[in-house]
C-alpha cells in the first residue's frame, strides 16, 4: 500500500504518472509533425540544418524518434507489470522524456552543435532506458525478460553505426538501419506474441468463450528463432538469395502460429 500512495502522488503531474503518458503523446504527435515537415524537406522547400542526408534523418527519425517513444512507453508500462517495483514516474521520467526531446532536436541541428555531440545527446537518451530497464529487471529479479535489455543494446548499436556514417567515418549507415529495424521486429514477434493472446484470452474469458489461443510455446520458440536467424542474415547479406528464402520461412511460420 506504500508503494501505491507514493504512486498516486497528487503532487506529480498526470503528464508523468506513467510511463506511457509523455512518450505514446510524444510518438503521437512527433508522427503529425513530422510528416508535415518531411514533405516540403523532400520537395527542397526546408533546408535542414543537420549533418544527416534528408533520407537518413528520416529514416533515423522513424525509429529512433517515433519508435523509440514508442519502446520507452511500453517498456516504462510493461516492466513494472513484470517486476512488481513501482514504475518510473514524476521527476525521473520527465528527465528521460527530456531527453528523448533532446535527442530529436540534437539531430535536427546537427550541423550547428557538431555531429559527435548529438551523438552523444542523442544516445543518451537510449543508454538511460537501457540501464533503467535493467536495473529494475535485476531488481526484480525478472530474469525472463532480460532479452528486452539485449535487444536494446543492439538498438543501440545500430543508432551508433548511423551516427558514424552520418559523422563520415565509417559507412555503416545501412548496417545501422537494417540492425534497428530486426530488433524492432523482433521485439514485435516477442512482446506481442505474448500479450496480445493474453489480452485476447482474458476478454474472450470475460465473454464466456470456451475457446482461446493458443498459449506460448514450442510453436512460438521455433517462429521466434527462425525469424531471428533470418533477420540476422537480412541484416549481413540483404542481397543474397538465401536472405530472400530464410525470409520467405520466418514469414511461414510465423503465418501458422499467428493462425493458431
Amino acid at each position: 500500500m506504500a508503494v501505491a500512495r507514493r504512486y498516486r502522488d497528487p503532487d506529480t503531474l498526470t503528464l508523468f504518472s506513467q510511463g506511457f503518458r509523455p512518450f505514446s503523446l510524444g510518438a503521437g504527435l512527433w508522427s503529425l509533425c513530422s510528416v508535415a515537415f518531411w514533405l516540403p524537406v523532400f520537395n527542397g522547400g526546408i533546408i535542414l540544418s543537420t549533418a544527416f542526408d534528408p533520407v537518413l534523418w528520416h529514416a533515423h527519425e522513424m525509429i529512433f524518434g517515433f519508435v523509440g517513444a514508442v519502446l520507452a512507453g511500453f517498456l516504462l508500462t510493461a516492466v513494472p507489470n513484470w517486476t512488481g517495483r513501482m514504475p518510473l514516474h514524476g521527476a525521473g521520467l520527465a528527465w528521460l522524456f527530456g531527453l528523448w526531446l533532446a535527442g530529436g532536436a540534437a539531430i535536427g541541428f546537427s550541423d550547428v552543435i557538431g555531429i559527435w555531440a548529438a551523438a552523444a545527446i542523442d544516445l543518451l537518451f537510449f543508454v538511460n532506458l537501457l540501464f533503467l530497464i535493467l536495473r529494475e529487471i535485476v531488481a526484480g529479479r525478472n530474469w525472463r525478460n532480460l532479452p528486452m535489455t539485449v535487444a536494446l543494446g543492439f538498438l543501440i548499436l545500430g543508432n551508433a553505426l548511423i551516427h558514424l556514417d552520418a559523422a563520415g567515418t565509417a559507412p555503416a549507415g545501412d548496417v545501422g538501419l537494417r540492425l534497428s529495424i530486426a530488433v524492432i521486429v523482433m521485439l514485435i514477434s516477442l512482446a506481442g506474441g505474448r500479450i496480445v493472446p493474453s489480452f485476447t484470452r482474458n476478454w474472450l474469458a470475460k465473454r464466456g468463450e470456451t475457446v482461446f489461443p493458443a498459449p506460448f510455446g514450442w510453436v512460438d520458440r521455433v517462429a521466434l528463432l527462425i525469424t531471428l536467424l533470418a533477420l540476422a542474415i537480412w541484416v549481413a547479406a540483404p542481397d543474397r538469395a538465401i536472405t530472400g528464402y530464410g525470409l520467405l520461412a520466418a514469414a511461414a511460420v510465423m503465418a501458422f502460429r499467428l493462425a493458431r
